[in-house]
């Protein structure tokens, strides 16, 4: 496993609607391989996590992504949900943070519905790409390649289905994180 101390990793999600597993166990990856995971949000506060539709815990939100910078993190991890990513590409804040920490080369990992933000964020032009399924059309229309594969690693995009597809997620995570660019 990398060893990762010295690194921050940004996680950024809604005030709900994130897949709690989608949020905890890359948080959990990229903790117990040394790195910081901080929780970005649009708003102050705590955060609903839901297994798939029901309530899970709430966690507390570190920084409101309008005060975040993209040099802070050397990686950012869009977890899922489908509430998540659809409320967050309504925020004109969240989605050019995705915009500018793509256009950074930096590490880039989004899973299930997540993906939804980098379409808003127009950066999946020319890239390939995976996704929860219902994504596929908006996706190809954004420009980019729908695959169905369980981790696609493009460029500095890291991108996997659903929670089945975690640990290959995790892995590619932290191998790019650690060597600053997502492998080939």
């Amino acid at each position: 496993m990398s060893h990762l101390s010295g690194k921050t990793i940004a996680f950024l999600v809604a005030s709900e609607g994130i897949e709690r597993v989608e949020l905890t166990d890359p948080w959990k990856a990229v903790s117990d391989a040394g790195a910081t995971p901080v929780l970005l949000s649009p708003k102050e506060g705590e955060v609903q996590t839901f297994n798939h539709l029901d309530k899970a815990e709430k966690r507390p939100v570190d920084k409101t992504v309008s005060s975040a910078s993209v040099d802070d993190y050397d990686a950012l991890v869009l977890p899922g949900g489908v509430a998540n990513p659809d409320a967050l590409r309504m925020d004109q804040d969240a989605v050019a943070f995705v915009r500018d920490f793509v256009q950074s080369g930096k590490v880039v990992a989004a899973i299930c519905h997540a993906p939804w933000t980098l379409v808003e964020a127009d950066v999946v032009r020319g890239k390939q790409l995976t996704s929860w399924p219902s994504l596929q059309t908006d996706i190809r229309n954004a420009g980019g390649e729908w695959v169905d594969k369980e981790v696609v690693v493009d460029g500095n995009l890291i991108t996997s289905r659903n929670p089945d597809d975690l640990p290959a997620f995790n892995s590619q995570l932290l191998e790019a994180v650690a060597h600053g660019v997502a492998a080939q």
